[in-house]
């Protein structure tokens, strides 16, 4: 008997081999195409060197800037956001349909108990002494089936589900990333408001001590009404910025709070002084794999190796469907015979199912699973390019705001030696205090100017790990090799063609709560 249900097998299978010149997928294909290295002005870079750059972003990599209460506002916004735990749930979610999925590739097996009364009709083809009569019949079996899965349609679904997994775990990572750098921007502004606000609280006792000068030299004689009315127009000046600064704060603390899911959580905060926070120093090399260590192109790409397997699977549909299918248990007319051995059942044999007419729906299907691979393509080719300009923005800026920083110290020592003149000519009896005061309104313009410079340092820091993966870290990192001299031109020369990366291992995320 097993040489018969073998035999069968065999001759349903060359049959359905036949049969599959039936399929029409004529005229369907994908459009899209990843871009590669030369298309975006890229070098792919390759030989032995490949293995000398590690990540150049730590996974926790706030801790660098040396600042504790940034560490514990990190660590609450992971821990209670709303945006991060939904991509969790989704995480979860798509790795259930890998599950679902797998189960398809395997035998399966089901257990059936059936017990009924029923009244046969006298008329029907239930010949007596059954016909006419109230009996009593029973089924206790159990159910096997194994799709043979001749033409990869089952695998095709579990590799398309494993992709939509790993890039559900990627954006996972991704809303990781972008948390903690909101997280360490928006305590960054504080602290610059903070400065600000300190400056602008001197700049108003200043423009008072400068009014009550004046007033004392237009009663003297000395100064005109004109003189006094230019010093009265700078007191709600001052008032406006101090009152300007203060709301920023507000909404910048309620930015925060809705940030780490907590109402009046930063109201406890000592903002420290800007200076007080390290810098982080920008990686000296940009290994050349930058882009495939950013969460948001590892899910891209992992979008379109799930597309590529949906169409695989699409085209399968069209092929037939080939089951091996058994059965084994008792059955009865009245319930008491129903474990008799006289009730034993089994059959075994093959299933074939062929769509022969489906008026168009399987080509239909194919159509759509095609277009959601070249919007899969087209997403990953926007992604790659945008990180390219966000990674090459970010290091002009950063070249950019040393350059300002060291023209803005040369124009505040400038007007701090002039302020220091001012005050020792004051102290000699050779000038009078507006001159000082005059001279100290340049110096707070020039710390101003410092604190926003200081301010710009360290969000594009931030801007510029998040660009660079913000600590995303894959279980087999593609090879890169590092690049000497990063400048926006140098990063033509560092980014590596990450669409050639095809390994399913290449873009597995590390996900971390």
């Amino acid at each position: 008997m097993a040489l018969v249900a073998a035999a069968s097998v065999a001759a349903v299978a060359l049959m359905a081999t036949g049969l599959t010149g039936c399929a029409d997928m004529s005229g369907i294909a994908p459009q899209a195409r990843l871009r590669d290295a030369p298309s975006l002005g890229l070098n792919d870079v390759q030989g032995a060197e490949a293995t000398a750059a590690q990540a150049p972003v730590a996974t926790e990599w706030w801790r660098e800037f040396g600042d504790e209460q940034l560490n514990t506002l990190v660590a609450q916004a992971l821990q209670t956001s709303p945006t991060l735990k939904l991509a969790q749930a989704r995480l979860a979610r798509a790795q259930a349909v890998t599950e679902v999925a797998d189960a398809a590739t395997l035998p399966q097996l089901t257990g059936q108990l059936d017990a009924t009364r029923q009244r046969y009709s006298a008329n029907g083809a239930v010949p007596p002494p059954l016909a006419g009569s109230i009996r009593e019949s029973g089924t206790a079996q159990l159910n096997a089936s194994w799709e043979l899965d001749f033409f990869g349609k089952n695998r095709a679904a579990l590799d398309a589900a494993l992709g939509s997994a790993n890039a559900a775990e990627a954006d996972a990572q991704a809303a990781r990333v972008l948390l903690a750098s909101n997280v360490a921007r928006t305590y960054f502004q504080l602290v610059r408001l903070n400065e600000q606000t300190n400056v602008a609280r001197r700049t108003l006792a200043q423009r008072e001590e400068t009014l009550k000068l004046v007033r004392d030299r237009v009663d003297a004689g000395l100064d005109t009404r004109l003189e006094l009315r230019q010093s009265e127009g700078g007191l709600p000046e001052a008032r406006l910025q101090l009152e300007t600064l203060q709301e920023q704060m507000a909404l910048t603390r309620n930015a925060m709070d809705a940030l780490i899911g907590k109402q009046n959580g930063t109201a406890a905060l000592s903002l420290p002084a800007q200076a007080a926070i390290k810098n982080v120093a920008a990686a000296a090399t940009i290994p050349a794999d930058l882009l495939g260590r950013r969460a948001d192109i590892a899910a891209a790409r992992w979008r379109v190796e799930a597309s590529s397997k949906d169409v695989v699977n699409a085209k399968t549909q069209f092929y037939p469907n080939i089951n091996l299918v058994a059965f084994a248990g008792f059955s009865s007319i009245g319930l008491g015979q129903l474990t008799d051995s006289g009730s034993r059942q089994w059959g075994v044999g093959p299933a074939l199912r062929l769509p022969i007419f489906d008026a168009g729906r399987l080509r239909a299907n194919l159509r759509s699973k095609t277009a959601d691979l070249d919007a899969a393509v087209e997403s990953y080719n926007a992604a790659v390019i945008d990180a390219v300009r966000d990674v090459a923005d970010q290091i002009a800026s950063s070249q950019a705001i040393v350059r300002q920083q060291t023209e803005q110290r040369a124009a505040q020592e400038a007007a701090e030696g002039a302020y220091e003149i001012a005050v020792q000519r004051y102290k000699a009896g050779l000038g009078n205090y507006l001159n000082v005061l005059t001279a100290e309104s340049s110096v707070l313009a020039q710390r101003r100017q410092a604190v926003d410079l200081a301010a710009r340092a360290l969000d594009t820091q931030v801007a510029l790990i998040r660009a660079l993966g913000g600590g995303y870290t894959t279980a087999q990192a593609p090879a890169s090799t590092p690049v000497s001299n990063a400048t926006p031109d140098a990063l033509h020369g560092a980014t590596k063609n990450v669409a050639n990366y095809t390994d399913k291992s290449w873009a597995r995320g590390t996900f971390h709560q």
